[in-house]
């Protein structure tokens, strides 16, 4: 039988997922965004490509459970990196979404945490 909490973190997981799809495809469809912000910050563009790699694998992971508690580490590893992007305190759309990457990083060490102590299957 299912318990709640099961399916708790399961739903949660597939949002997470749904961040990371939404990321890989705005990636993959309109590069220039992310590519301004990686030039803007002195970074070669050409990482666009490995972080939408990256988007993609992870949202993978999420999805179907795979390599859970390392994948949400680097995760939020990733978020709270990321976040540098958005620090523009004259900004304050910018500023939430500085907050909210670590926010999500944040549950992603949760969802670490809680992956590491379950028994593999």
């Amino acid at each position: 039988m299912l318990r709640v909490s099961s399916v708790v973190i399961y739903v949660g997981r597939l949002l997470l997922a749904a961040l990371f799809v939404a990321g890989f495809v705005q990636k993959l469809v309109d590069p220039a965004a992310a590519q301004g912000l990686l030039s803007d910050r002195g970074l070669p563009v050409f990482l666009v490509w490995p972080a939408m790699l990256f988007n993609g694998v992870a949202a993978i992971s999420l999805f179907f459970g795979l390599w859970l508690a390392p994948m949400s580490f680097a995760l939020a590893l990733y978020c709270m990196a990321t976040s540098v992007f958005h620090f523009i305190p004259d900004d304050p759309w910018q500023m939430s979404i500085f907050v909210k990457n670590w926010a999500i990083a944040g549950g992603l060490l949760v969802l670490a945490g809680h992956a590491a102590t379950k028994p593999a299957p």
